[in-house]
C-alpha cells in the first residue's frame, strides 16, 4: 500500500497549494503545458525537494518523518533521456545497490533484465552500444533494482519511436501489476495516457486544476482542461 497525499503544497510559486492524492496500486498520468509543474511535482515525493507550506503524507505518515534512505529506497525514479553510467549494463543495474554498499551479483542483475525482456547476453555489454530502446529499458529495470513500491516515471518514452514506447508501457503495466506499484507517470501524450492510466492530475500554472479516473479525459469539467485538451494551451 502507498498512497501518496498532498495537502495544501506550495513551492517557491511553481507548485501552488495542491491537494490531492495518488492512490495506491493505481497509474496516474500527470498531465498539463510545459512548466506546470509537473517534474517538481515528482521531485516533491521522492524528498529531492521540500514545500515550501503544506506537507506530503504516504501511507498517511509525513514524508518529513520518513528516514530519506528508506524513503529513497522505497521511491524507483526514471527520467526522459535515460542516463546511463559509463561501464556496462551491469554496472548500470547494480548502481542503485552500490548507493546502499549493498552486494548485487550479475545473476540477480540478469533476473531484472528478464523482467523487461532483455536478455542476459545483455550483461556484459558496454551501454554506449545500447540503443535507445534498450536504454530506456535498462533504465526501467533499474528502477525497479530496490524493489519499490512507488514508481516516478517523467517523459519515460519521449525519446523513442512509437514502437519502442508501446513495449515499454506494456512492461510498466506489467510490472505495475506484479509488484502493486505505486505510479505516476509525467506525460505530454494524452493517447499514452488513456492507454496507460487508471487517474489523472491536469496541472496547469503551478495548480491543480482537475483530478479523477482518465475517462474525465473525456468529458473535462473545467475549461482550463477542456482547452488544453483542444490544444489551446
Amino acid at each position: 500500500m502507498s498512497t501518496i497525499e498532498f495537502k495544501n503544497v506550495s513551492h517557491n510559486n511553481i507548485l501552488k497549494n495542491i491537494s490531492g492524492q495518488f492512490k495506491s496500486n493505481h497509474i496516474t498520468a500527470l498531465i498539463g503545458p510545459s512548466g506546470a509543474g509537473k517534474s517538481t511535482t515528482l521531485k516533491h515525493i521522492n524528498g529531492l525537494l521540500s514545500p515550501s507550506s503544506g506537507d506530503i503524507y504516504i501511507d498517511k505518515t509525513d514524508i518529513k518523518d520518513i528516514d530519506i534512505i528508506k524513503l529513497r529506497r522505497s521511491i524507483g525514479f526514471a527520467f526522459q533521456s535515460s542516463p546511463m553510467l559509463e561501464g556496462t549494463v551491469y554496472d548500470n543495474l547494480k548502481f542503485p545497490k552500490d548507493l546502499f554498499n549493498e552486494t548485487f551479483t550479475k545473476d540477480e542483475a540478469i533476473s531484472f533484465l528478464e523482467k523487461v525482456n532483455i536478455s542476459s547476453e545483455f550483461i556484459d555489454r558496454p551501454v554506449r552500444k545500447l540503443s535507445g530502446g534498450e536504454k530506456s529499458r535498462v533504465a526501467l529495470a533499474r528502477t525497479l533494482v530496490n524493489n519499490p513500491d512507488i514508481l516516478l516515471l517523467d517523459e519515460i518514452t519521449a525519446s523513442v519511436d512509437v514502437k519502442i514506447a508501446r513495449e515499454i508501457e506494456q512492461l510498466i503495466l506489467k510490472n505495475q501489476k506484479e509488484f502493486n506499484l505505486t505510479v505516476v507517470w509525467v506525460t505530454h501524450d494524452l493517447s499514452q495516457a488513456k492507454r496507460v492510466s487508471d487517474d489523472f492530475w491536469y496541472l496547469q500554472n503551478g495548480e491543480l486544476i482537475e483530478f479523477g479516473n482518465i475517462d474525465g479525459l473525456n468529458n473535462p469539467k473545467s475549461k482550463e482542461l477542456r482547452k488544453f485538451l483542444e490544444g489551446e494551451n
